[in-house]
């Protein structure tokens, strides 16, 4: 298994990891396969959205923060509302790779979702080869 590191600098920050995922790819020489991305943390996420324009991630967020507010009469208490956003978005993504690029549609790009940051985070990555 192989691991992506990402800093958050932000409590909420979408991370677009794109660029990093494709570097692993080149420097492991993986050529055609399917990788499995794993977010091994409770308040944070994984996702695929458009990743060309910044305004796409703070929507995102502003969408998850309208719904799922900070402090909004949580049973637990602190960072609770990380919990279920991180739940709802999910925990890993899958990504076809052909000839050494990842395969994705228009304008789509690979997101780190940061709940309840700022901190140091992991990606876990595991490669499928064909």
């Amino acid at each position: 298994m192989d691991r992506l590191l990402v800093t958050t600098t932000e409590r909420e920050q979408m991370v677009n990891i794109t660029h990093s995922v494709q570097a692993m790819i080149r420097s492991k020489r993986w050529i055609n396969g399917t990788m499995k991305l794993f977010c091994p943390h409770t308040t944070a996420s994984l996702t695929f959205t458009e990743g060309n324009d910044p305004a796409v991630g703070r929507d995102f967020l502003g969408a998850l923060t309208r719904s799922i507010p900070y402090g909004g009469g949580w049973n637990h208490s602190g960072n609770a509302e990380a919990h279920v956003k991180s739940a709802l978005v999910g925990h890993n993504v899958e990504i076809f790779v052909e000839r050494g690029q990842i395969l994705f549609g228009s304008w789509q790009g690979v997101f780190f979702c940061e709940f309840d940051g700022p901190r140091p985070r992991e990606v876990w990555v595991k490669w499928f080869g064909c």
